[in-house]
């Protein structure tokens, strides 16, 4: 399929920022979905929904609020559907140039309450298409306040969820404050996530590049927890790599280990191109090109990348940068 819609759909001018909104079953992602598009700003956003099962429930929740819908075949974006996925995205890029409107300002995709978004990240980059047409603005999560401990310890998917999320949102806050527990686990799952409650957030600062108010995080503390064989990994890099040196380290990891590499965040400055860091994103097997900014965003100038793994050692980590003198930081 994918070859013949390429041909008939045109890259955007500029690519259309994509967010990805996660979280498992009963969190509240649809109601979330449901109250960002009734902002009138974003209502120029396209919805792609993945659900499992063949009743379109969401869709019908949603009908109300968004121009488009577009439904996937049955089943989830982890699995099956990968190429429904990347389908999806062609049939509505297409619909919308044979339209004759102007594309699309915004999308958002809201997976599978059981999907880890790890495949559908990957489908992104993997198609050349999608990727030259598509930015990853932001992977926000839901997690349900009242049930999320149980749920962690229970399916590894919603632990995946957690830990590939760039925003950790709260939900149902107001049956119950988050237990401090859940707040502990969260940090330690994903230390660079901000954690907001929902409740408390503008609607339109959750999905689309908006910064809403984060909780304050719980202080560090030595815990065992269930987590599936999932962690995060924090290093710092205290020479300066260069370029060459930095995307073979990288990219070997990514080759030998990339099914175990659910995702990798980080800024970094080269030996080679002083002057300002590049924002560094990896998923899987993939390496995004670097995002270059012209200064460092904080006072912070340590060079400094958040691996999220699954049953990958650290050491297997910390030894492919040893060129820039790696420690793991908790």
């Amino acid at each position: 399929m994918s070859a013949g819609l390429a041909r008939l759909t045109e890259v955007p001018s500029e690519p259309i920022p994509l967010s990805v909104l996660t979280g498992f079953l009963g969190s509240g992602k649809t109601t979330l979905l449901s109250r960002v598009l009734n902002v009138p700003d974003l209502r120029d956003t396209a919805v792609l929904i993945s659900e499992f099962g063949a009743i379109a429930l969401d869709h019908q929740l949603l009908e109300a609020a968004a121009d488009d819908v577009v439904e996937l075949p049955n089943g989830c974006t982890c699995c099956a559907v990968r190429q429904g996925l990347a389908d999806a995205f062609y049939r509505l890029l297409r619909s919308r140039q044979e339209a004759g409107r102007p594309p699309f300002r915004r999308i958002a995709l809201e997976t599978s309450g059981l999907a880890d978004p790890g495949p559908t990240l990957y489908t992104l980059s993997a198609d050349s298409f999608l990727e030259a047409s598509l930015r990853l603005d932001r992977v926000v999560t839901t997690v349900d306040a009242v049930l999320a401990e149980g749920t962690f310890d229970r399916y590894p998917e919603a632990v995946a969820q957690a830990a590939v999320a760039d925003l950790l949102l709260l939900t149902k806050t107001d049956m119950t404050a988050a237990p401090d527990n859940l707040l502990q686990r969260l940090a330690s799952l994903n230390p660079m996530a901000p954690i907001v409650d929902a409740r408390d957030a503008e609607a339109s600062d959750l999905l689309f590049g908006g910064s809403p108010r984060a909780l304050p995080r719980p202080r560090p503390h030595a815990t065992a927890v269930h987590a599936h064989g999932i962690r995060a990994l924090s290093v710092r890099l205290r020479q300066p790599m260069t370029r060459l040196g930095f995307a073979m380290a990288l990219g070997g990891l990514a080759r030998d280990h990339g099914e175990k590499l659910l995702r990798v965040k980080g800024l970094v400055e080269f030996s080679d191109r002083p002057g300002g860091p590049a924002a560094i994103h990896a998923v899987q097997h993939t390496l995004y090109p670097p995002r270059w900014l012209d200064a460092w965003p904080t006072a912070d100038h340590n060079s400094r990348l958040v691996f999220i793994v699954r049953d990958l050692e650290p050491d297997e980590i910390l030894r492919r940068f040893c060129d820039g003198s790696p420690e793991g930081v908790t």
